[in-house]
């Protein structure tokens, strides 16, 4: 059997201690945008000459689906209701499923993103997969980026397990919310559509992550097979922080690892996941802005 995802172990270990809620985030780091929260002037229609639009990810304490979400929301200035618009063209049946709301982690203000549905059962194969993505109201590109996304899931399930790729069901990131999450990731990565999107190198801890299949060290096992050719750094805190899915959609969306990009940063934002690792920094950093070409 596959690998159990682990998305929501980033999504549910609150640490009230650690945690203070405010009402705002603290965006000092803005361009001009049209009000549609679509940013002009920066795309690939531009000519050789014009800027190129920059999207950099810095994964302080690792990465999830939901701070993606998160971050690639605020990024375009969308709120829950907007959020949720492009959720109905995913799944129609859909109504406030996602939240999007201001999230404070000692008291430094971000965001935190996440997707209620009821849960399942159902161990879907990637073939189930691409034909819901098939199926949906996003647009060809993003549904290919999920499909690409989705794959990647799938080959690294089926290194850990033996099993052709056709083969794999998945558990639960083959739920209705794990595929609404990387949907709505893809869709809103496609909106952006940065120039050159970069990333901080994965932080990974020691620890274990308990599952479907017992007790798994840390990283899981398919997080190790979707770390080929990706640079990770020591983390201080313990247990998981990367999941299968953050790394996938990471690796699917074509991000390259290293340093800060050279930038002009024009937009910027924290996002949290809900689980808060003591004495050493949380959440992931968004920034978008742009460069001049070389």
């Amino acid at each position: 059997m596959p690998e159990h995802e682990h998305e929501h172990d980033l999504g549910h270990e609150h640490d009230p201690g650690h945690e203070h809620d405010h009402g705002h985030e603290h965006e000092h780091c803005r361009g001009h945008e049209h009000g549609d929260g679509r940013w002009h002037g920066h795309g690939q229609e531009q000519s050789h000459g014009a800027p190129l639009r920059v999207l950099t990810v810095r994964a302080l304490s690792g990465i999830s689906g939901d701070i993606l979400l998160a971050g690639l929301a605020r990024m375009l200035e969308l709120d829950s209701a907007a959020v949720n618009a492009r959720a109905r063209l995913v799944m129609p049946e859909l109504d406030g499923a996602v939240c999007l709301h201001p999230h404070s982690v000692n008291a430094i203000a971000g965001w935190q993103a996440g997707i209620s549905l009821p849960r399942q059962h159902a161990h879907r194969t990637l073939e189930d997969v691409l034909a819901i993505i098939d199926a949906c109201g996003a647009s060809p590109s993003a549904k290919a980026l999920a499909s690409k996304v989705f794959t990647l899931l799938a080959q690294a399930e089926s290194e850990v397990h033996g099993l052709p790729k056709e083969e794999v069901r998945f558990h639960e990131v083959g739920a209705l919310d794990s595929i609404l999450d990387t949907v709505l990731n893809c869709m809103l990565f496609d909106e952006l559509k940065p120039d050159v999107f970069t990333a901080s190198p994965l932080p990974l801890a020691d620890g274990a992550i308990a599952c479907a299949h017992g007790i798994l060290p840390s990283p899981a096992p398919a997080v190790l097979r979707l770390l080929a050719g990706i640079p990770v750094a020591p983390f201080q805190g313990e247990g998981e922080t990367v999941t299968p899915t953050g790394a996938a959609l990471l690796k699917g969306l074509g991000a390259s690892f290293g340093p800060w990009p050279a930038m002009t940063v024009e937009r910027c934002a924290i996002a949290y996941g809900t689980r808060i690792f003591p004495n050493a920094p949380n959440g992931a950093i968004f920034a978008l802005g742009s460069a001049e070409r070389g």
